[in-house]
């Protein structure tokens, strides 16, 4: 039916509606977000420790955080004037 979605768990398909399906994934892609943003933080804070004991100077500019799409499309609207 229009309304249900098949959607893969491990090795076997469950037919769910859709909206459970969709809101199902929204939450996984914020853990999945979230997840990724601790592991990126502690990425920097393990490299510029290496850095240190390797006696180097540390990393100008690596403390920056990617622009959002919405902060992108301002850029783009800008940039095309």
């Amino acid at each position: 039916p229009a309304e249900k979605a098949m959607v893969c768990f491990g090795n076997m398909f469950i037919e769910l509606p859709k909206a459970k399906t969709r809101e199902m994934l929204r939450q996984d892609q914020e853990e999945l977000d979230e997840e990724i943003n601790k592991l990126r933080k502690e990425l920097r804070v393990k490299v510029n420790r290496l850095y240190e004991a390797q006696g180097k100077p540390e990393l100008k500019g690596f403390n920056l955080n990617p622009m959002s799409a919405e902060e992108m499309k301002l850029i783009n609207r800008i940039l095309e004037g």
